[in-house]
């Protein structure tokens, strides 16, 4: 079976070769230093993700048969949809990443959409994509539960 893997906060650091980013005295909140530093843990996140659809197109190609026992057909056949599945939601967030990646180009990184605040570095360290202040996501949650109940 395909491995599945989940990238953690930290995973998204290490993917990038990075530790936390370490603030220096009386430095501007999104310095050109901040956003060049999540600027490369974005791109390497992408860049991680990308080769992973690289990959399982050419697991899926080379894994592929045409097995006579419908048994074997039926685990292959739900082994590829897990996988597509996977990807299908890494794509997703590829486009997430690159949305943030536009953000930062534009100059917007690092704040709330909702509220305009600060979201803070620990915070988009381990949510790079973080649109929302920690906040105004509560709010957005306990909503969303509030509407789904």
């Amino acid at each position: 079976m395909a491995e599945i893997k989940k990238t953690s906060s930290l995973g998204v650091l290490a993917i990038a070769g990075v530790g936390p980013y370490q603030e220096k005295p009386g430095e501007e909140y999104m310095s050109e230093g901040q956003l060049a530093h999540f600027r490369k843990i974005l791109e390497a996140w992408r860049r991680q993700l990308r080769e992973e659809v690289d990959r399982t197109v050419t697991h899926m190609k080379d894994e592929a048969a045409n097995f006579a026992d419908p048994a074997d057909r039926a685990s292959q056949e739900e082994e590829f949809s897990l996988e597509l599945r996977t990807r299908d939601r890494e794509r997703k967030l590829i486009k997430k990443i690159e949305k943030t990646l536009q953000i930062i180009e534009d100059g917007d990184y690092g704040f709330c959409e909702s509220c305009g605040v600060e979201i803070g570095i620990r915070r988009l360290e381990a949510r790079p994509t973080a649109e929302l202040c920690i906040d105004c996501k509560t709010l957005a949650e306990i909503r969303e539960k509030q509407m789904a109940g």
